[in-house]
């Protein structure tokens, strides 16, 4: 860090400033800043004005190196921690004190005569859009967010580095005084103390205020908390080294700052020196990383009982309690259809299931309350404790201990075809059917409503769909309630019972009950083969040739709705990798299999 420059700026800020409060700020004796300031008087950058410097043109001239030319925020993540919260606000738009925080630093920035900002989104993206308007700040777009860390977001934003002085934000950072300046006179990562053990990454600090040493974890100590500032010089050197480090596969989860850690730690393995990095040190409470929920209720009592959230209103009118006693609350692994998180009341543990993107097109949710309804009596499916028939918001029992069915373990499988056995064979039925046929044709509808369809033979391997029901309709299946959904994850395996729960009955309706053993096929990603031994394991014997053909029937039939219904989904934004590629193969290869046996032209 250039002293002179410090010193300048800070006469500029704050004219009245005192050579003791110079010295307080730069943890400098009195003489040290003495000598410094009279160096910059002898320098013509400061003159004495009664008990105070006032800065010069050549001073001010002077600072010009060290204006600082831009910002740039990351929000691109998710924010899982803050889950229900994040599932429709991305974590920087979240209010403290009635205000988002992004907006405030973005505030902080104008106030320090900066206006070039960038704001890296991904994850709900079309959220910020509003504060290009409101704050003339630009967008830049990070296509990887789900996939990739923060280095990533700031590889993506490489260029706004070279030649610049620029703060490197976190959206979601709140400051409680602004700490940015017009002026900064050398790259810094902003440091907060703890007496107590903690896993952040902590800081070894040379004395002259230089960071020396990053450790993960530590006490005692300093650690890496808030904003950071690069200047063009630590750019030059810093950004060429992300840009290495972003091609190697396995940095996909590294932080920007595992760069630094590196540069620091190990300089002897880079071919330039990272110039200093200055340990900006920060009081108690001037900057807040909110970690979860609990800690923003802490903090903005706002929280605990109006979150403005409908997940979180929805439980506390279920069980007659304030938002504050929804406890332990965790991201599930996101489904395909909807999300879903833990909470718990009162030490009992329970799942919250939200309706996905564009869910509201796919799932008639007063059908899905039917078909729970139906099988309740069975006590093979989830225990639900509230659904609603409208919104499809559903509130379930979580089954400590469970695990779910092994698609690979055969143990497992035996048990999972017994389950749907119970199930077909119960005679309970429902007013609604999963006709395959008219849900390939709404979905398609669907798709064509955002845009054209991305399979390029989609019309031909659609024809070959129309063979494959057109044969099916000759042959009078018996229709039984079908679960439809018979993937292996939605079978729960509890320590108490024999058989797994069945969950998840959003696709459920009367259908040909070999359409579930297809569906199982399929999700699971079986080969023939495989296919072939989950047959018999639902029939409890060898499949007759017929049998065989209409199990292949509904794989093509289902791989081809379900490549559909993936496109329509990710055109709202959800991603599936390589799942649409693998859905749509089936349909082909099934087909082929089935004109190859004679079974369809």
């Amino acid at each position: 860090m250039n002293r002179t420059a410090y010193i300048c700026r800070e006469y500029l800020e704050n004219p009245c400033i005192t050579q003791r409060g110079l010295a307080a700020k730069l943890s400098l004796s009195l003489g040290s800043i003495n000598k410094e300031v009279l160096a910059a008087v002898n320098k013509n950058y400061l003159i004495r004005c009664e008990n105070t410097c006032k800065i010069t043109e050549s001073g001010l001239e002077f600072l010009k190196e060290f204006k600082v030319d831009c910002a740039v925020i990351a929000a691109a993540g998710f924010g899982s921690r803050f889950v229900p919260l994040t599932y429709d606000t991305p974590k920087g738009l979240l209010k403290v004190f009635g205000e988002p925080m992004i907006e405030r630093q973005i505030k902080q920035l104008h106030e320090a005569g900066i206006y070039d900002i960038t704001i890296v989104v991904g994850y709900l993206k079309e959220k910020f859009d509003y504060l290009q308007d409101k704050y003339n700040v630009k967008l830049l777009f990070n296509p990887e967010y789900t996939t990739k860390n923060t280095l990533a977001t700031v590889w993506h934003a490489r260029e706004l580095f070279y030649g610049k002085n620029t703060y490197l934000l976190a959206s979601d950072n709140w400051l409680k005084e602004n700490m940015y300046h017009a002026y900064e006179p050398g790259a810094w990562y902003a440091c907060s103390y703890t007496d107590l053990e903690t896993g952040e990454w902590c800081l070894g600090i040379d004395k002259k205020g230089y960071i020396e040493h990053v450790s993960i974890g530590g006490n005692s100590s300093y650690f890496m908390y808030g904003p950071a500032y690069l200047s063009r010089e630590f750019s030059e050197v810093f950004i060429p080294e992300l840009e290495r480090y972003y091609k190697k596969a396995e940095t996909n989860d590294f932080y920007w700052e595992q760069v630094v850690y590196d540069m620091i730690n190990y300089p002897k393995e880079f071919s330039r020196r990272l110039p200093p990095f200055f340990a900006n040190k920060q009081p108690d409470g001037q900057t807040y990383e909110f970690e979860n929920l609990e800690e923003l209720r802490h903090f903005d009592v706002s929280y605990r009982t109006n979150s403005d959230n409908k997940a979180l209103s929805v439980i506390s009118e279920v069980f007659n309690v304030s938002e504050n006693n929804i406890k332990e609350i965790r991201c599930l692994k996101a489904g395909m259809t909807n999300n879903s998180f833990l909470f718990s009341i009162e030490g009992i543990h329970y799942i919250c299931r939200i309706p996905g993107a564009g869910t509201e097109a796919l799932i008639n949710r007063s059908e899905e309350y039917d078909s729970y309804q139906a099988v309740k009596p069975l006590n093979i499916s989830d225990d639900v404790i509230y659904i609603d028939s409208k919104s499809g918001y559903k509130i379930s029992k979580y089954y400590e201990n469970s695990k779910n069915a092994d698609a690979s373990d055969n143990a497992d499988m035996e048990k999972c075809m017994e389950v749907l056995r119970k199930l077909h064979q119960s005679g309970v039925k429902v007013n609604h059917s999963f006709n395959i046929s008219d849900k390939i044709e709404y979905y398609e509808k669907l798709c064509y409503g955002t845009g054209d369809m991305i399979f390029e033979d989609y019309m031909e391997v659609k024809a070959n769909m129309l063979k494959i029901t057109s044969k099916l309709n000759t042959l009078n299946r018996t229709s039984v309630l079908a679960h439809v959904d018979a993937i292996a994850d939605n079978f729960i395996f509890l320590p108490e019972t024999a058989l797994p729960k069945l969950i998840d009955w959003e696709y459920a309706g009367m259908a040909d009950p070999l359409i579930d053993i297809a569906m199982c096929c399929i999700y699971s990603y079986y080969s023939q083969k495989q296919s072939d031994r989950l047959l018999e394991m639902y029939l409890g014997r060898k499949p007759v040739s017929e049998e065989i053909y209409i199990l292949y029937s509904y794989m093509a039939l289902g791989g081809f709705l379900w490549s559909i219904w993936t496109v329509y989904k990710t055109k709202q934004g959800d991603f599936f990798g390589e799942y649409s590629l693998k859905m749509y193969r089936y349909a082909k290869d099934y087909y082929a299999i089935l004109k190859q046996n004679l079974f369809v032209e």
